[in-house]
This record gives structure tokens, C-alpha cells and sequence, in this order.
């Protein structure tokens, strides 16, 4: 186990880099997780990606990956591949701050 700072607070990561307690997440984070991914600046599209990874993973334990990702967010997969180029589902539950989806490598 790591450690990271993001706006300005110490956070807990695995050795991928994904929070290892999501309820250390706050939204100010989110940014410079993204920009230490290549990803800047977010937009609303972004957002609403990251939201909705937020919710799956609090109503269901788990995040999406990305079949059901596209199936279930309104964002298409091709979408989601230019917004997260890197593997959208890995890469926006690491921005979101949760546990990487079953399924990604």
C-alpha cells in the first residue's frame, strides 16, 4: 500500500493506484488524479462518467466495466474510449476514487 496527496490530502492507494478505502474521495481530488493521467481539464462529460461510477459502485459495492458502462451511463463506447483513452472503466473508477472494475486488466 501507497500513499498519494491530492488537493491537498493524503489518500491510501494499491499498488495500481486505485484508493484502497473509497470514502477518503472528495471531488476536489478528482482533477489531479486526472491530470496525473493525462487527462485535463475534466469536463461536464468527464463528470458525469465519474458520478456515475461514484453511484454504481455505492448502490452495488462494485464499479462498472465497460460493457456495462456504456450499456448503463448514456455514453457510448466509443465515447468513452475518447474521453478515457487509457480504458475507460479503469481509468474513471480511478478518478472516481474506487476499487478498479472486475474484469479490467
Amino acid at each position: 500500500m501507497t500513499t498519494a496527496t491530492y488537493a491537498e490530502r493524503e489518500v491510501s492507494l494499491d499498488a495500481e493506484g486505485f484508493f484502497t478505502d473509497p470514502s477518503q474521495w472528495d471531488e476536489a481530488e478528482a482533477p489531479a488524479i486526472a491530470a496525473a493521467e493525462g487527462i485535463s481539464p475534466l469536463t461536464d462529460r468527464h463528470w458525469e462518467v465519474i458520478r456515475f461510477m461514484r453511484r454504481e459502485y455505492e448502490e452495488k459495492g462494485a464499479a462498472p466495466n465497460v460493457r456495462a458502462l456504456a450499456k448503463t451511463s448514456g455514453v457510448s463506447i466509443r465515447e468513452l474510449y475518447q474521453l478515457f483513452p487509457k480504458g475507460p472503466a479503469k481509468l474513471a473508477a480511478k478518478i472516481a476514487g474506487v476499487p478498479k472494475p472486475v474484469g479490467c486488466i
